[in-house]
């Protein structure tokens, strides 16, 4: 893969309740809620260690000490999240709570430090009061309200394989309860556009070894390769 990801993203949930009943998205002496990044290759006498880069190792948030695992903070549920083997840019799908789903795109280079917003924001929506403060929060690049049988997203791949030329660049993703998949052009991110509707519960996305991609059916138990119809 092209870029200077060096190191292991691990994505975590708020812990669960509604609203973030917790606070866990906005709470940096916790891991929840965040994006975290992890050195698990220098010294392997240890599960991990921190790298000396990570954004708050150095400086405080908002006056307070983070943890030093975090990389980012204020997300829900990152469902799932994965680099473009291209580019190197990070996708982060984030599951919503009652109305709104996202996905965000960190863009190689990035030192880290950024705040998705939740609980304040769900999407690109203030959640519990108008108005709400959204000054120095990451916007996601694509948001979708339930409805239509669409109630959480599921994240996918930027496409790289050699079957489908025309899919190059096109970041995939799928919506677990309707089964419906789009394509959102990965440069340059605009209005999706609906590329399959099928009967499965989306579960996850995996790409082999060539950049093809596949998914998983939860509820019928098995891998489907995407191919065109």
């Amino acid at each position: 893969m092209r870029g200077v990801w060096r190191h292991l993203r691990v994505g975590t949930g708020d812990g669960g309740a509604a609203n973030d009943r917790y606070g866990n998205g906005q709470n940096p002496d916790t891991l929840l809620g965040k994006m975290l990044r992890l050195d698990v290759a220098t010294d392997l006498s240890q599960p991990y260690t921190i790298p000396a880069d990570n954004p708050w190792v150095n400086a405080d948030w908002a006056g307070r000490d983070m943890r030093n695992e975090v990389w980012a903070l204020g997300l829900r549920n990152p469902w799932r999240y994965s680099f473009d083997r291209s580019t190197g840019d990070l996708w982060i799908a984030d599951v919503g709570q009652n109305q709104i789903e996202e996905v965000n795109v960190v863009r190689l280079g990035s030192a880290g430090g950024l705040n998705f917003g939740w609980p304040a924001m769900e999407g690109a929506a203030c959640l519990q009061q108008a108005g709400c403060d959204q000054a120095g929060l990451e916007m996601p690049v694509l948001t979708y309200n339930h409805g239509g049988g669409d109630c959480s997203v599921t994240g996918g791949y930027v496409y790289r394989g050699a079957q489908y030329p025309a899919l190059n660049g096109v970041y995939i993703y799928g919506d677990f309860c309707s089964g419906r998949i789009w394509g959102l052009d990965a440069a340059s991110p605009g209005a999706p556009v609906l590329l399959l509707e099928t009967r499965s519960s989306l579960s996850s996305f995996g790409e082999d070894e060539a950049g093809e991609m596949y998914v998983t059916d939860l509820g019928r138990g098995i891998v489907l390769q995407l191919v065109a119809e």
